[in-house]
């Protein structure tokens, strides 16, 4: 593309030192999304090894009580505290979109690499493969994975990786097929660099930008589909508690006792806009830094 400046392999942008101040101070959405974020990770921490409460520690004097100065977000059908259990749903739910955003990314970026870089020949065959595998929705993996393996974290997590990965390969690939034709990529070429240390050295490097988008998408969509499946009973297993698996709960008491499944669905659309708003502001800096 004319115009855009690529950055040679080890040099840093001259942005100065305030360039990360300047960045929140430009873009408020950003700023708001990376405090919300920050904020609730913070609790998701904090609170299961803080609160005096366990997540799982039933109480039957003082089930369905209201939020209260000793419950903030009032109890359960079973007299567990809604505080404790939300907040360390937030951290199962946050690990599971963590870990699985990661395998996908780290997947990803290597097959999308490989693929855009290998040649024609390769780069047909890994992406018709990867078409194949695209063609069964990720949402169906997950299920059978889940049915098979039975409920729990470590099947939501294999199962959103067998075919997640898959749009940031896309990418991934999109990235290097553009930037393996510029010249300072023929340049290195010329001058005998093995394929390996062009690819890690001077096309990923200049492909970090779209790739920290992906990933950052990745974590919410992962998120939400365990969610989803915990609400659908097919998730987390009992003890542990996803959001997912606390709005589940709460359904057969939302006439009585409405609070029960309004603050896990707060917290979880907290951090799913939080995310998304994050992700959004990044894409579009992005998009300006390319288009320059």
């Amino acid at each position: 593309m004319e115009g855009q400046k690529i950055m040679p392999a080890g040099e840093k942008p001259a942005r100065g030192k305030n360039g990360f101040r300047r960045y929140f101070v430009s873009d408020r959405r950003a700023a708001a999304g990376w405090i919300l974020l920050g904020v609730w990770i913070l609790l998701a921490v904090l609170v299961p090894l803080l609160s005096p409460y366990s997540y799982s520690e039933q109480n039957a004097s003082i089930q369905n009580s209201l939020p209260s100065l000793s419950h903030w977000f009032g109890t359960d059908k079973f007299g567990r505290d809604l505080f404790a259990r939300v907040w360390y749903g937030a951290g199962l739910s946050l690990l599971v979109g963590l870990v699985s955003a990661g395998l996908n990314g780290c997947i990803g970026v290597l097959y999308g690499a490989v693929s855009g870089y290998a040649g024609k020949t390769a780069d047909m065959i890994l992406m018709r493969i990867a078409d194949v595998v695209s063609a069964i929705p990720s949402m169906l993996y997950v299920i059978l994975i889940t049915l098979v393996m039975g409920a729990g974290a470590g099947s939501i997590i294999l199962g959103l990786c067998i075919a997640g990965w898959i749009d940031m390969a896309r990418i991934v690939r999109g990235e290097i097929l553009r930037l393996k034709g510029m010249d300072f990529a023929r340049a290195a070429q010329m001058e005998g660099i093995s394929p390996l240390r062009i690819l890690v050295r001077h096309l990923l490097p200049n492909a970090v930008g779209p790739i920290t988008v992906n990933f950052i998408f990745l974590i919410p969509q992962a998120i939400f589909t365990e969610a989803f499946l915990s609400f659908l009973g097919i998730g987390i297993a009992a003890p542990a508690a996803s959001l997912g698996t606390i709005i589940q709960e709460a359904r057969s008491q939302m006439m009585l006792y409405p609070y029960q499944m309004v603050f896990p669905l707060l917290v979880l659309c907290v951090m799913m806009a939080a995310l998304n708003m994050i992700g959004t502001s990044l894409e579009q800096r992005n998009r300006r830094r390319t288009e320059v």
